[in-house]
């Protein structure tokens, strides 16, 4: 099992930035992709920003040229860093990682963190 544990949400202003820091342990060396989802309240929990065990990295449309996925593997911690934040941000920011046990690959959660942006 992995285990997931995110912090640094909070309130931002309008313009500014955050840093969101998603440590994991447990079976780590398992790991195939991992990243971050947002939900807004009344909505769907979507995909922001991902990296995968290649280093490979997607960002959602709504986030490319703001935000940053990025990892230290000394720290077994990834990174979300968000600039020029936008009201529209604010949502419970939640961690996954997909991680692989041989047969299949299964999908852990953080418990989330709120990020709140004012204009």
């Amino acid at each position: 099992q992995v285990q997931l544990v995110e912090a640094g949400g909070g309130l931002g202003q309008a313009g500014g930035s955050l840093r969101l820091p998603c440590a994991a342990s447990g079976r780590t060396y398992s790991i195939l992709r991992i990243g971050w989802f947002r939900q807004a309240p009344g909505k769907e929990r979507d995909l922001v920003a991902q990296i995968n065990s290649s280093g490979s990295r997607f960002y959602a449309d709504a986030v490319k040229g703001r935000f940053t996925i990025s990892r230290d593997n000394a720290k077994n911690t990834v990174y979300l860093q968000m600039n020029s934040l936008k009201p529209d941000d604010t949502a419970v920011y939640y961690c996954s990682a997909g991680v692989s046990n041989g047969v299949r690959t299964d999908d852990y959660w953080g418990q989330g963190t709120q990020v709140t942006v004012s204009s």
